[in-house]
């Protein structure tokens, strides 16, 4: 009688549970379900995991301790995840964007020798304009220059840019220095031959339309790796989280004040802005949350929550926190509220004691996600007038430089000088509005900085 009882109580208490989400996260509204979401969730976290071992291994080249940084990291995409999904109810996760991280680690303090406190100065102020930016409807007004062929081209230059991420991670693709070409890496490799059984894999489950295909081809292809000698199981599965005293709050915003670091901040907050807007754009037409005109509904809320993410990652010496593009696997697994977001966050949160288990899932399992997905991202295409060359010649730069330059926001920059100058040129200049020639000339700006630094 009293298991009976208890059971009951148990049962009142996961529909009340359920009642909860459903009605918080606007589950049916948006025509998904608490199990989808939460595999969804799963599957965003799974093609991140990477992010755990290279962040931390950049920032310690810097001088950062390795404890420390994954520590903070953790934190950050934790928090600022969870911000993302309580706040605006989409599937979109956050972490330290690699560019930003490397220009921090990398070209600023290892080889410009510019003080810890001063480079997170930098990424202090790049996040005070972004807030401003966000807060004040500059960005709503830069949104609306964007024309609708660019807007759509965003996802296919993403889908694009993360296909050949996926491919490069495992070495299927490789560069070729001799050649000065992309070309086939050696396809005899291990990591290879695993990379394209799990390809292999989830396009058989996805072709079934089986729930939860990416990850049960992660899981199945990381079984497959441990006697391929890939997957490597941890001595221990538990590790306790360090402290970050350490990073904490060492960032010096006066210092970095100095005329002379204009053109890093230009390089931080250029790419960070564009950046989100092609990831969330880009992730969002996947997920049909774009009206006709490419617009996003509670785009600004996004922002908000990005901006306020890159200055409080500043505080803790963590280079720009930004929207993932990886936040397209947990979309492609139907995933369309922030309780996608909310289930990643939470996984991030129990790596700080189980950091080894989310270190044990090789690239070859998460490669053919990414290259899978950035297929299916293409799909936007057809919605751009090919007969007109003012729009599909800015959607085609668009796309082509965010993959061979390996950067969203430079895609987007060349696209809209690329579109005024057209516009100018074919005598369609009734088209443009003031804002065009600002942003144009301030792009212009930001791709001499990125020339002459």
């Amino acid at each position: 009688m009293k298991e009976t009882k208890k059971a009951l109580v148990n049962k009142k208490n996961q529909s009340s549970i359920s009642t909860y989400l459903n009605k918080f996260f606007k589950l049916k509204e948006n025509k998904s379900n608490i199990k989808t979401e939460i595999l969804a969730g799963i599957t965003t976290f799974a093609t991140m995991a990477y992010v755990l071992a290279v962040v931390p291994g950049i920032l310690k080249s810097a001088g950062a301790p390795g404890g420390a940084s994954l520590t903070i990291l953790l934190l950050m995409i934790f928090a600022c995840t969870m911000a993302m999904g309580l706040y605006t109810n989409r599937p979109f996760a956050l972490a330290p964007g690699l560019g930003s991280v490397a220009i921090f680690a990398i070209t600023m303090i290892k080889g410009e020798g510019i003080p810890w406190e001063i480079a997170s100065g930098m990424i202090f102020i790049s996040g005070v304009i972004f807030i401003i930016v966000s807060f004040g409807g500059i960005r709503e007004f830069i949104v609306k220059l964007i024309p609708v062929s660019i807007k759509v081209s965003i996802s296919a230059g993403i889908g694009l840019f993360i296909s050949l991420l996926g491919f490069r991670s495992v070495g299927i693709i490789v560069a070729d220095s001799n050649k000065n070409v992309l070309a086939f890496g050696d396809l005899t490799q291990p990591v290879v031959i695993l990379a394209v059984i799990g390809l292999i894999i989830i396009i058989v489950l996805d072709a079934l339309k089986v729930k939860g295909s990416f990850i049960i081809g992660i899981i199945v292809t990381t079984i497959i790796g441990i006697p391929m000698g890939i997957t490597q199981i941890p001595n221990s599965l538990f590790s306790m989280p360090t402290g970050f005293s350490e990073l904490a709050f060492k960032v010096n915003p006066i210092g970095a004040l100095n005329v002379k670091y204009l053109p890093f901040l230009f390089a931080f907050f250029i790419p960070d802005f564009f950046s989100t807007l092609g990831t969330v754009l880009g992730v969002g037409e996947k997920a049909g949350f774009l009206d006709e005109e490419g617009n996003l509904e509670g785009i600004d809320k996004c922002f908000k929550v990005d901006s306020i993410s890159t200055l409080v990652g500043s505080l803790f010496g963590m280079p720009c926190m930004t929207t993932y593009l990886e936040s397209a696997a947990g979309v492609e697994q139907g995933g369309r509220t922030g309780l996608t977001a909310v289930t990643t966050a939470f996984l991030f949160l129990l790596m700080l004691f189980f950091t080894p288990l989310a270190l044990m899932l090789p690239v070859s399992a998460t490669a053919p996600v990414l290259m899978l997905i950035g297929m299916k991202m293409l799909s936007g295409m057809r919605k751009i007038d090919y007969e007109n060359i003012t729009e599909y010649l800015p959607a085609f730069i668009c796309i082509t430089l965010t993959i061979f330059t390996f950067n969203v926001g430079n895609g987007i920059s060349a696209a809209m000088i690329v579109y005024v100058i057209l516009k100018i040129t074919t005598g369609k200049m009734k088209e443009l509005l003031i804002g065009h020639y600002v942003l144009a000339a301030v792009l212009v700006y930001y791709f001499y900085v990125i020339a002459t630094t």
